[in-house]
C-alpha cells in the first residue's frame, strides 16, 4: 500500500515542476546560432565599411532580431518623431586613429611596404634614448643628526642620565613639550638648539637626551630585525 502512494506523491510532484529553461538562450538574448549569424553579418559591414548598426536597427541590414529586440524596436520606433530609432550608426573610418587596424594584414598592405616599415622602424630607433644611471647623492655629514640617527648613535635606555642638567629645568617640562606636536618633533627641535649636551628649550631636565619623553627604542628595533 505504501509503494503505491510514493509512486503517486512521485508523479504529483514532477507535474508541478516547472520545465527546465532552454540553456542555449539567455535572458535578452536569442539562442547561440543567432549570435553567430550576427557576428558574420557584422563582419561583413566591416570589410565593406558600411554602417555597423546594433539594437533595434540589426534587422534592416540583415542581423537576426529576437522576438525581444524586435518588440523594443516596435516600442522605440512609436515614441520617435518619423519612426527614426535613437540607436547610432557608427561607419568604419580608415583616418580615425582612435581605431588601430595593426592587425589588419590587407588593411596595413594597402600603405605600407616592407621598406617603408624598415624606414619607420629606423626612425623609431633614431628617438630611442638610453639614459645613463648616476651615483647616488652622498648625504652630508657633520651636521646636527635627525633624530632617527641620534637613535642609533647612542645606546643609553630612557631615563638614564648621561648629561648635565640644571635642577631648575623641569619646572615646565609639561608645558614646553606642548608646544610640539609629537615627541619626534620635540626631539628633532631639541638637537637642532644643541642637544644632547645642551639644553636651552628645557625639553630634557633628566639628562638622558631625549626630549619629552622620546624613545629611540622602535628605530634600534628595526635595525636588528
Amino acid at each position: 500500500m505504501r509503494t503505491p502512494l510514493i509512486l503517486l506523491a512521485t508523479a504529483s510532484l514532477a507535474a508541478c515542476s516547472p520545465p527546465v529553461p532552454d540553456d542555449t538562450s539567455g535572458v535578452g538574448f536569442g539562442s547561440y546560432d543567432e549570435y553567430q549569424q550576427g557576428q558574420i553579418v557584422r563582419d561583413q559591414q566591416l570589410r565593406r565599411g558600411s554602417p555597423v548598426v546594433t539594437g533595434p536597427l540589426a534587422a534592416e541590414q540583415g542581423a537576426p532580431q529576437t522576438e525581444a529586440q524586435a518588440t523594443a524596436a516596435a516600442a522605440v520606433a512609436a515614441i520617435q518623431p518619423g519612426g527614426q530609432s535613437p540607436v547610432q550608426t557608427a561607419r568604419v573610418d580608415p583616418n580615425n586613429v582612435a581605431i588601430s587596424d595593426e592587425q589588419d594584414f590587407d588593411a596595413v598592405a594597402s600603405r605600407q611596404t616592407i621598406e617603408s616599415d624598415a624606414q619607420r622602424r629606423a626612425r623609431q630607433s633614431a628617438q630611442y634614448q638610453v639614459v645613463q644611471p648616476t651615483a647616488v647623492p652622498e648625504r652630508p655629514t657633520g651636521g646636527t643628526p635627525t633624530p632617527i640617527e641620534f637613535a642609533l648613535q647612542v645606546r643609553h635606555p630612557l631615563g638614564q642620565k648621561v648629561y648635565s642638567r640644571s635642577p631648575f629645568g623641569a619646572g615646565k617640562l609639561a608645558e614646553n613639550c606642548a608646544a610640539y606636536a609629537s615627541p619626534e618633533l620635540a626631539q628633532d627641535a631639541f638637537l637642532k638648539a644643541g642637544g644632547p649636551d645642551k639644553d636651552s628649550l628645557k625639553l630634557d631636565p633628566d639628562g638622558d637626551g631625549y626630549a619629552c619623553a622620546w624613545n629611540p627604542g622602535k628605530y634600534r628595533q628595526l635595525v636588528r630585525n
